[in-house]
């Protein structure tokens, strides 16, 4: 029997393709090449995607304030508001273990300047690496990841 639906509950005659619950796997966001863009930060709509780009980027960036220091590291945390001025990152420095939080409004450049630490890597690649190694009796095979470097 089946009840009104619910937007939050997809019709079971829904086609696979459209209904990710259905799906043993989902599909997932395809990341963009963003290693070394520079973006253009003129207006604050584009401030917000750098820096929602830079919350999801694996590698560092560096921040340049309008004041004029520079900081290179790994934003680990956001926070979004309605005013640049309530907006923050929280970075883990390159050269230090001391997290800092820096305001939207002081943004004046962000460049994504470190190495994506996970580009190219995928889960398919690793299992089917492991696969050829086993079935070639090769190495001594464990279920740790390999070293991204």
């Amino acid at each position: 029997m089946t009840g009104p639906r619910h937007a939050d509950r997809p019709l079971h005659s829904e086609k696979p393709l459209e209904n990710p619950d259905a799906l043993e796997i989902a599909p997932g966001r395809e990341r963009e090449a963003v290693e070394g863009w520079i973006p253009d930060l003129a207006r604050e709509s584009d401030l917000r995607e750098a820096l929602e780009k830079a919350f999801d980027y694996r590698g560092d960036v560096t921040i340049t304030t309008k004041d004029g220091k520079k900081l290179e590291g790994y934003i680990f945390d956001r926070v979004s508001g309605q005013a640049l001025a309530t907006c923050f990152v929280r970075i883990l420095p390159k050269d230090s273990s001391q997290r800092v939080k820096i305001s939207y409004a002081d943004i004046a450049a962000l460049a994504f300047t470190g190495r994506d630490s996970a580009a190219g890597k995928s889960w398919e690649a690793w299992v089917r690496k492991y696969w050829e190694k086993k079935s070639s009796g090769l190495g001594d095979l464990t279920l740790q990841p390999e070293s991204l470097d």
